[in-house]
C-alpha cells in the first residue's frame, strides 16, 4: 500500500496532510482547499513580482555600469591626447 497520496492534499485540514494554516484551512473541505489555492496563488504572484524587480534592478545596474565605462574610456582618451600633446610640445623645446 502506497502512502504517498493519502491525505496529502493542501487544504485537507489538520491531521489530513493539509496543515494548520488558519481556522478555514484547519476545518478542511472545499473552503480549506480554496484558501490553500489562494495562498499558493498569492505566493506565486509575490515570487514573480520579486523576480521582476530583481531583473529590472540588474538591467538598470548593467546599463549604468556600461555608461560609466563609456565615460571612463572617454576620459582616458582625453588624457592620453593631452599627454601626447604635452610630450610633443616638450620635445620641441628640448631639441
Amino acid at each position: 500500500m502506497s502512502s504517498g497520496n493519502i491525505g496529502s492534499d493542501i487544504g485537507s485540514g489538520v491531521g489530513r496532510g493539509g496543515g494548520g494554516g488558519g481556522s478555514i484551512r484547519e476545518s478542511g473541505g472545499a473552503f480549506g482547499k480554496l484558501e490553500a489555492a489562494r495562498e499558493e496563488e498569492y505566493f506565486h504572484k509575490l515570487g514573480k513580482e520579486q523576480l521582476k524587480k530583481m531583473h529590472d534592478h540588474l538591467v538598470k545596474e548593467i546599463k549604468e555600469a556600461k555608461e560609466q565605462v563609456k565615460r571612463h574610456d572617454e576620459a582616458i582618451k582625453r588624457n592620453e591626447e593631452m599627454l601626447k600633446a604635452l610630450e610633443d610640445h616638450s620635445e620641441k623645446y628640448h631639441e
